[in-house]
């Protein structure tokens, strides 16, 4: 009975006056549907998040109040971009990305972006979006309050596009004023300029190299303090030798360990002399400015 109502439904079918039966009309095919790409040199005002949602993506000029700014976007290569999910944090494809936006950034800021209160992460499609077939990234870069003390995100006006070309950006990093707490550790580390009072400086970024774990332990730290005494001896003018160690102290700040998984090696390193008075910056200042203190 279904079948017989079909055909006559069907054999009853005709065309109303002034229609040819031709539903295309003489129309080109539909272009194949295009996935979504973000853009470089945008700002968000979104907070940063590893998966980016189209629903969430909202660029915004960068003189208006952002807080992420996008300086590149790449492509995963083969084998990340055959897997079915996106590259998990510490695998080979999110590392080369991170590897990738790392090198961009600093090209993007013209100097490197370890100087200056800034953090850098990846973004990349969701779940959704890469079965799709989206394979593209994101480099993101944040202003922070202080990389001192995992500081907060500035909603910043401005692009960071050259913002450290001539190193006199207000970004930078340069003098501090250490707290200690009671048990010795580092309670507060608030900068300051150079003119004033500190016992503290930036004195550069010392790399870990892959063959080192994140520091856990004591033994960990002696390996990267003395990575960054190293730089201390550098950048002060003094010998690098047995005596470096009772010419200064040191305070050593690797990434967070989200970012260690994703292959950053970078040790933020700064002099540090206890109970000093400091009120210039000792660059290049040589051994009487760092005198052996004690042994």
């Amino acid at each position: 009975m279904a079948s017989a109502i079909l055909l006559v439904l069907v054999a009853g079918c005709g065309n109303p006056g002034g229609v040819d039966g031709n539903l295309t009309n003489g129309w080109g095919p539909m272009a194949p549907a295009v996935g979504f790409t973000p853009a470089s040199d945008t700002c968000h005002t979104a907070n940063f998040a590893t998966a980016g949602a189209r629903s969430t993506y909202e660029e915004v000029g960068c003189d208006l109040q952002h807080r992420t700014e996008t300086v590149y976007v790449g492509t995963y290569d083969s084998p990340a971009a055959d897997a079915d999910d996106p590259p998990a944090d510490g695998s080979a494809g999110a590392r080369s990305a991170y590897r990738t936006c790392d090198d961009q950034t600093t090209k993007y800021v013209a100097g490197p972006w370890r100087n200056a209160r800034l953090w850098i992460g990846v973004t990349h499609p969701t779940p959704p979006a890469w079965s799709g077939g989206a394979r593209w990234f994101r480099c993101e870069v944040l202003e922070l309050s202080s990389v001192e003390d995992d500081g907060g995100v500035v909603q910043r006006i401005g692009s960071l596009r050259n913002a450290l070309s001539d190193g006199s950006s207000d970004l930078m990093l340069t003098c501090y004023a250490i707290q200690l707490d009671n048990a010795g550790a580092i309670q507060s580390m608030p900068p300051v300029g150079c003119t004033a009072k500190h016992n503290a400086e930036y004195v550069g970024t010392w790399y870990a190299g892959d063959n080192l774990e994140y520091p856990k332990k004591d033994a960990d730290w002696t390996r990267f303090h003395d990575g960054c005494r190293k730089l201390v001896a550098t950048y002060v003018g003094v010998p690098d030798d047995a005596d470096l160690q009772y010419r200064t102290g040191v305070v050593s700040l690797p990434g967070g360990e989200d970012v260690w998984a994703l292959g950053d090696r970078g040790v933020r390193c700064y002099l540090w002399l206890d109970s000093a008075g400091l009120t210039g910056s000792l660059k290049g200042k040589g051994t009487k400015s760092l005198p052996v203190q004690y042994k």
